[in-house]
């Protein structure tokens, strides 16, 4: 009968056992924590302060911004604690529970580039169609689907890792609870229920992909048809960068995902988690919003206020 452990706490990953290295990545991990929680802060600020960015767009920008909020919020501050207080633990409940949070925000989050593929799809190709398609009914129905979508996965996820047996070692070769790394942990011979997960995740991510696509290569098309270069370029440089990261975000989780099982722990399963998971909730605003003229204008308004409202003096 092969020996099984009631798991009370897991062991999250060490970078290094050198204290200063420690601090270190502390520090690091911190500075682009708070990069990362200012620029979303300061989206979600300005498209429900002014009244011009109140359109479907940046609709879908505020969301977006909420969700990498979450999503870093859930694995770094974590990392950070444990490495200024010298610990790797992390409770049993806590780690269903950032699992679940971690599937939950991601699955949100393809569902959110995908909707702001289409508002861009409607925008470019249908302009005199657009209010009527990107109304605020389909808007809210677009973003509600996207949270039930990574709600569902995050629940599938959750009850499928959490229903194996777990013995043996309880350390986690990463810096949080991920499903890979914790399937490296049981001793159930048989994961049906996680790899139906899986496949659905993987069904999930793959139809989103194709569906933001097809909705750049109708824009693609119809820009290359407007004679005007500048209107090429303002395209081009608007909508390849967005492809990038919605690309490298789903092949980094592809990578952690379908990368056939290893008892041997590598430094690449390491640096996947930490891109998909920090990356692009730090740079998502960058590419999306703060290189937007809308949104830098209205930025500048706001600094232009603070800098000239009169200070009371006592």
């Amino acid at each position: 009968i092969m020996n099984q452990t009631l798991m009370m706490e897991f062991l999250l990953v060490r970078f290094t056992d050198n204290q200063m290295l420690l601090r270190l990545h502390a520090v690091l991990f911190s500075l682009i924590y708070l990069v990362a929680m200012l620029e979303n802060f300061i989206i979600i600020f300005l498209t429900i302060l002014d009244q011009h960015l109140h359109t479907p767009m940046y609709f879908f920008l505020r969301h977006l911004s909420f969700l990498d909020l979450c999503l870093i919020s859930a694995t770094v501050p974590k990392s950070i604690l444990n490495s200024i207080t010298f610990t790797d633990s992390i409770s049993f409940l806590g780690c269903v529970l950032q699992l679940f949070l971690v599937v939950l925000m991601a699955g949100s989050e393809i569902g959110i580039l995908t909707a702001m593929s289409y508002d861009r799809y409607a925008a470019i190709c249908h302009p005199l169609h657009y209010e009527a398609v990107m109304s605020k009914g389909v808007c809210v129905q677009l973003m509600a689907v996207s949270w039930f979508n990574g709600g569902a996965l995050g629940i599938l996820y959750s009850a499928g890792t959490f229903s194996l047996n777990f013995c043996g070692s309880s350390k986690i070769h990463q810096f949080f609870c991920d499903v890979p790394a914790l399937l490296k942990l049981t001793c159930s011979e048989k994961h049906a229920t996680i790899d139906a997960s899986v496949a659905i995740g993987v069904c999930y991510a793959f139809s989103c992909l194709t569906c933001i696509m097809i909705s750049y290569g109708y824009i693609f098309s119809t820009v290359l048809k407007i004679p005007s270069r500048e209107n090429h370029s303002k395209a081009f440089s608007t909508c390849l960068p967005h492809l990038i990261v919605v690309s490298a975000f789903l092949l980094t989780g592809a990578v952690a995902y379908l990368k056939p099982a290893s008892d041997e722990h590598s430094l690449l399963d390491l640096l996947v988690s930490i891109f998909y998971s920090m990356v692009p909730p730090t740079l998502n605003p960058v590419i999306y919003c703060l290189r937007n003229k809308d949104i830098k204008s209205v930025l500048g308004k706001v600094l232009w206020k603070v800098k000239s409202s009169p200070v009371i003096e006592r």
